[in-house]
């Protein structure tokens, strides 16, 4: 017990375990808050977009099960940065179909993440409907290279083009 003593040297009792803070205490402010309901509103606004109000079926819009709502939302406005484009405009529904698997099938090669298709809006008349902008759309679904695709911003081409997410190559 000496022993111990000599270690520990002199004792000497306190009366309370606080510190005495110096500085005044301010109401806590309740950021978390603040920003939650910042970012829900920022959600809300990014949600709508200048092709949320096209006519109905113009607006073409895709993922992959498993896909993220947020990669889409992202895609959507344009956040990826576009590393190349193809330009269907003036070609037969199989011509465009040989021109897109083609530049599809290198734009992977080429680890390209995000790619515009312009396709055009078509001509609508009486006697026909467009074939270049419904054939894209199918063409997309069915592709096991693409994650996502949506239509383009209007300074992209709008629902004349699309934006296309592709999964990494190997």
């Amino acid at each position: 017990m000496a022993l111990f003593r000599d270690a520990v040297g002199e004792v000497r009792e306190v009366r309370h375990d606080r510190v005495e803070d110096s500085k005044p205490t301010r109401s806590p402010i309740v950021r978390r808050s603040e920003n939650d309901d910042r970012s829900v509103m920022a959600a809300l606004l990014d949600d709508l977009s200048e092709t949320d109000f096209l006519e109905t079926g113009e607006h073409l819009s895709h993922t992959q099960p498993g896909v993220q709502r947020s990669v889409l939302k992202k895609l959507k406005s344009g956040r990826y940065s576009v590393q190349n484009e193809i330009d269907l405009h003036g070609l037969t529904v199989e011509e465009a179909r040989q021109d897109l698997s083609a530049f599809l099938k290198e734009a992977q090669e080429q680890r390209h993440l995000c790619v515009r298709i312009i396709h055009g809006k078509g001509r609508k008349t009486a006697e026909s409907a467009p074939r270049l902008k419904p054939a894209v759309n199918a063409w997309l679904q069915r592709n096991r290279q693409v994650l996502a695709f949506c239509s383009a911003r209007m300074n992209d081409g709008g629902t004349g083009a699309v934006y296309v997410l592709l999964k990494r190559g190997t």
